[in-house]
């Protein structure tokens, strides 16, 4: 029994075993978590991490999962970032049920705290310049120099805080700073900013303010408003959590939230930083923020990525208190691993060249079944159409071909998957030497399922029909920066990838391939998963986004 004991502690990650603690100890008597992201961009694989923690969390105890948007910043915010991560979130599976907030709507009861804090004697209302609060603040081998506004009366600050929200000073000339520490070895504790005048009209509240409080104050009152009780976020807020115990503890809230850190996902020559994402899209080098080389949530879904396999990769990736890198190569092992057992495994040729068999009825066309998938009978079989002429690809053909070389080559015989034997007869060429036409025979008795053992052959190939061919375009990807360089340039630029885009506009792909809707993927054979593109793709123009390649040197370990 108490082994198990022991393996049950080892399985659950740090903030788990926190959790754990303050239910046992009665700190708290249910578990509620948020995700709150600022709508100043779209939101990437790192953000994917924290929600899936969030939502994972709430479910694992049995708890809620709240998705507040921190909009305390009308300079960065917009409605069309706000829509964008409600899809991203809903698309990954955390059901926040009725409980989406704004920050904004509390800005009233923040304000309320803020009075609190000026009638305790704990803030002050400061007319130093945002570059003397710096100068003042000291580092981190010199105590900080208090303000000289620091000790106005309490009836003072009352007075200049009302006349801060009524408009009466410009932006920037007078701040509210919480009076904690100028001596503290940790500077966020330096007498912070908490409250500044900015006239901006605000996407939720409009004009109604013309006084916003900082992140850092808003932020737990926020959480103590939705009784969250366990404030997850990344490391960088951990000499923050000072800060954030005082405001719950000053501003006098039962049962005060309680923040703990985790490591933030990085992943190898992955660009996320906003602003180079924000130069890639000003630039037209990316179709926008979803381009699929991108790695916001919305461009791996418009790339083709699956819920998921974002849950696993997340999974396989863990909680730690460390930062660290992760292969983008796991990414990619995570969607073919979900993927491989759920698609149909269509043909699709991206390279063509015509294969014409010359003694197959002129103007016939059969239907032959092809497995949808050879891993999952469940998936059931196809019917797809065969004639005289087809489409192969150009790597299938060799006029001289190497040693162990098993496809088609004059004399060779390879079967044609889920019809019949065919041996190549000959080519034709155009002036320049290039094959245009690839010339075979059939043999009618070979046809898949017929049961024929007469002779075996050492190579199968895939095909298109041409006549009932749909024309397609197929987007290979690759990163956008030069992985072998690294990331960035000695200037501060991105290594951009010459590379990192081939568009193949004469692809051809069985005809059941034309009712695929946005969204929608499958395995072309030998050539990688593939998604129908979601922006782009049109009955009369189909586009596929190559999703990831079916093979990789990536190794899980064990």
């Amino acid at each position: 029994m108490e082994e198990n004991k022991d393996a049950l502690e080892v399985s659950r990650n740090f903030i788990e075993q926190e959790i754990d603690k303050d239910l046992a100890e009665g700190v708290y008597d249910h578990v509620q978590t948020r995700f709150p992201p600022e709508p100043n961009g779209y939101l990437h694989i790192g953000h994917a991490k924290s929600i899936l923690l969030n939502y994972g969390l709430a479910q694992k105890y049995g708890g809620k999962f709240n998705m507040r948007f921190d909009d305390t910043n009308p300079t960065k915010e917009k409605e069309e970032f706000v829509q964008s991560i409600i899809e991203d979130v809903k698309w990954l599976g955390a059901d926040f049920e009725d409980r989406l907030f704004f920050a904004s709507n509390y800005f009233q009861q923040m304000y309320e705290c803020a009075i609190l804090l000026i009638k305790k004697g704990k803030a002050f209302v400061c007319d130093l310049s945002a570059e003397q609060i710096r100068e003042y603040r000291g580092d981190f081998k010199t105590p900080g120099k208090e303000s000289p506004y620091r000790d106005r009366s309490v009836e003072e600050n009352l007075k200049l805080f009302q006349e801060m929200k009524d408009g009466k000073f410009k932006d920037g000339e007078k701040v509210l700073r919480a009076k904690i520490d100028m001596a503290s070895g940790n500077i966020n504790m330096r007498d912070p900013v908490i409250y500044r005048v900015a006239r901006m009209s605000h996407h939720n509240t409009g004009d109604q303010w013309c006084i916003y409080p900082m992140y850092d104050f808003a932020h737990p009152i926020e959480d103590a408003i939705e009784h969250i009780t366990h404030s997850i976020c990344t490391l960088e807020f951990e000499d923050h959590r000072p800060l954030y115990d005082w405001v719950v503890r000053e501003c006098e809230f039962e049962n005060p939230p309680r923040q703990i850190e985790f490591a933030k996902l990085y992943l190898t020559n992955v660009v996320t930083g906003k602003r180079y994402i924000k130069k890639l899209v000003e630039d037209g080098i990316v179709d926008g923020w979803d381009d699929p080389r991108l790695v916001s949530i919305a461009a791996l879904r418009r790339r083709g990525y699956t819920p998921e396999s974002i849950k696993k990769f997340v999974d396989l990736v863990g909680v730690a208190k460390g930062n660290s890198s992760v292969d983008y190569a796991m990414l990619e092992y995570c969607v073919r691993e979900d993927l491989k057992l759920k698609k149909p495994r269509m043909m699709a040729v991206l390279d063509p060249v015509k294969l014409v068999i010359d003694n197959y009825p002129e103007g016939e066309t059969e239907m032959v079944s092809i497995p949808n998938n050879l891993e999952n009978e469940a998936l059931g079989e196809r019917q797809v159409p065969f004639g005289r002429e087809l489409y192969i690809e150009r790597e299938d053909f060799m006029e001289n071909p190497p040693k162990k070389y098993f496809r088609l080559y004059p004399g060779n015989e390879v079967r044609l998957m889920g019809a019949y034997f065919v041996t190549c007869t000959g080519c034709e060429k155009d002036s320049d030497g290039n094959v245009t036409v690839v010339h075979g025979t059939y043999d009618p008795e070979t046809r898949s399922g017929s049961g024929f053992t007469g002779r075996k052959v050492k190579g199968t190939i895939h095909w298109v029909a041409k006549d009932t061919a749909r024309k397609a375009e197929c987007r290979l990807y690759e990163n956008i920066v030069d992985e072998e360089k690294g990331k960035l340039n000695e200037d501060g630029t991105l290594n951009l990838n010459p590379n990192s885009l081939t568009v193949l506009k004469d692809c051809y792909v069985e005809p059941q391939l034309a009712e695929a809707k946005a969204y929608d993927s499958f395995q072309f054979m030998r050539s990688g998963y593939f998604c129908v593109d979601a922006k782009d793709s049109r009955p009369e123009h189909l586009v596929f986004n190559r999703i990831v390649s079916l093979k990789s040197s990536f190794k899980l370990n064990s």
